[in-house]
């Protein structure tokens, strides 16, 4: 494991097309489709990274709440499963029951769909606003393994609270840390 930032995607971007299989439900899914009535967070996660371990459970939920809010929640995974078999699809699907992910789990096999939205580490949050333009990316909140901040997903829910009170998001964005992304 090597211990990444995000590399902070500018803001304004507009969210990179893909065509991924949901791990989940064995369809492929796209922008469009996955896009809530006010927005969508892209995430950038695995089966196996610590960090994205650390907080799963609070993703789980704070998905649930605001998707019932309209912003659509995805999840992707990039890594190269030939180097980390734990990653590969079916554990995708495993880690999604486990924690009860309501959302689709998509893979990202030829990791075009990560070098598009510049994701450098797993766990990695994209907010778009309803036109896909980029208005917030970076962590879900202070929380690492071992740090002893607890896991509230604050800074994501924040800037996903300005989005739908149509208030400007705060411009200090930290970028997220995690595990490298395992390139081939």
């Amino acid at each position: 494991m090597s211990l990444t930032p995000s590399t902070m995607l500018p803001l304004g971007t507009i969210a990179p097309g893909f065509d991924l299989q949901d791990v989940i439900s064995g369809e492929n899914k796209t922008v469009k489709e996955v896009i809530g009535e006010e927005g969508l967070v892209v995430m950038f996660l695995s089966a196996h990274c610590p960090y994205v371990k650390h907080l799963e459970e609070e993703i789980s939920f704070v998905a649930e709440k605001y998707q019932h809010k309209g912003i659509g929640f995805v999840a992707i995974s990039s890594n190269n499963v030939e180097s980390h078999p734990e990653d590969a699809p079916e554990k995708l699907q495993e880690q999604a029951d486990e924690q009860g992910f309501e959302f689709p789990y998509l893979y990202d096999e030829s990791q075009e769909v990560a070098k598009a939205y510049q994701a450098a580490c797993t766990p990695d949050f994209y907010l778009f606003d309803k036109e896909l333009k980029c208005v917030y990316r970076g962590r879900f909140d202070a929380a690492t393994p071992g740090n002893d901040e607890p896991v509230t997903g604050d800074e994501l829910k924040d800037a996903m609270d300005s989005l739908l009170d149509e208030e400007p998001i705060f411009e200090e964005q930290k970028p997220s840390m995690g595990c490298n992304i395992k390139w081939k």
